[in-house]
């Protein structure tokens, strides 16, 4: 769950990490009453889930009431690489002396927390790894050890820290990874850090990453969450307990289990198809589950055909049936669907679709044939439409 700055640095709070006196607003009387109450100069800055923002213009000065109207007005509703901007977040300005780049990710391919830290804050970090390496100073955490103080300053000396903060910027590096592991996040990133004329060391943005699959651990944070430029199509899955990801292409995929419906987004590409979407229904699903899961798939309009793959083993073959039957009779589905089940209960799976007799429906016996079988239908549906 991608948090938006100012949640972030909700989160980042609880933990003492240094940050700014700000104030949220959703509308312009907010983000002048908010800039009253802190004192101008003040920053408004766009709050949106994706970087770039200053070079969009999401981001400006505000040296009286009157400019942050006039910046409010412009920023709110902006469309910044795809995300429109309903909310502000009005924060003190400060002189800077440095900027600093600190990150806690979770590295996968060492299977362990990465700290980051470079003196070069203020920069895209993929443009700073590409092009200055060498200011890019990085530890592995061992999580069952934690982060240790000795581990800030190493690193704060490694990345060319000014002597005088490495102290202090070590601190901080403690304090993001503490928010890191007890919050069980993914990312916890400051870009950048300040160091004030006053040598201060304070966080000037948050970008904060958390683990959907822990939120039933912290509670609390699932007020965190954001849906206001959520896909339409996964917000609706989400209601519905779904496990969907919306993709490009224009073949809907329903599968049980990760790992299969994986292997049939492989066989449908390499049968020349694109997959309009992830859909893991899980073990167990019910007739139910089943027919949400297809008004969520029909609910993406590039949708031109549906796959089924079903292996059954503890999700029964004549659920998954029953339930593409419910579906057919609640949303009169015009698109082609290929059916291919294989595992318990197919034999009466199968029979179910035979006697409902549904127009449109393709059983297929391999997971091979029901690939080729669904990008067929599905360019003939697009040269019908065309």
């Amino acid at each position: 769950m991608d948090l938006l700055e100012y949640k972030g640095k909700q989160v980042l709070g609880r933990y003492d990490v240094p940050l700014f006196a700000g104030g949220q607003a959703a509308t312009v009387d907010e983000a002048v009453a908010a800039a009253e109450e802190i004192g101008y100069p003040v920053v408004i800055k766009a709050q949106v889930k994706v970087g770039g923002r200053g070079k969009a213009g999401g981001i400006k000065i505000g040296e009286t009431a009157d400019e942050v109207r006039e910046h409010a007005t412009n920023i709110l509703g902006m469309d910044i690489r795809g995300h429109t901007v309903h909310e502000l977040w009005i924060q003190q300005a400060t002189d800077i002396a440095s900027e600093y780049y600190a990150a806690v990710v979770f590295d996968r391919a060492a299977k362990a927390p990465l700290v980051m830290l470079s003196t070069q804050g203020g920069m895209e970090i993929e443009q700073v790894a590409a092009e200055h390496p060498e200011a890019l100073a990085t530890l592995h955490i061992d999580p069952l050890v934690g982060f240790h103080p000795f581990q800030g300053r190493r690193l704060a000396y490694e990345a060319g820290v000014e002597a005088d903060v490495v102290r202090p910027v070590g601190d901080l590096l403690a304090m993001l990874y503490e928010v890191f592991a007890k919050e069980e996040a993914t990312l916890v990133e400051i870009n950048p850090i300040v160091i004030t004329p006053d040598r201060k060391v304070m966080a000037l943005d948050a970008k904060v990453t958390l683990d959907d699959n822990s939120m039933f651990r912290h509670p609390d944070n699932a007020t965190l969450d954001d849906s206001s430029d959520a896909d339409p199509q996964e917000a609706m899955a989400k209601e519905r307990g779904l496990t969907y990801v919306k993709l490009d292409g224009d073949i809907g995929i329903f599968g049980n289990g990760a790992g299969l419906v994986m292997s049939t987004l492989d066989v449908v590409a390499h049968a020349g198809g694109a997959p309009a979407n992830f859909l893991d229904a899980g073990g167990g699903a019910k007739a139910e589950a089943i027919a949400a899961s297809v008004e969520v798939i029909l609910s993406n309009p590039n949708v031109k055909a549906v796959l089924f793959n079903v292996f059954g083993g503890i999700t029964r073959c004549d659920e998954v049936a029953r339930g593409i039957i419910d579906a057919y009779g609640i949303l009169e589905p015009t698109v082609p669907f290929v059916v291919r089940l294989d595992g318990t209960n197919d034999v009466e799976a199968r029979k179910l679709l035979a006697d409902a007799n549904l127009p449109h429906v393709y059983p297929e016996a391999t997971m091979d044939g029901a690939a080729a079988r669904v990008v067929q239908l599905a360019r003939s549906t697009e040269n019908r439409a065309a």
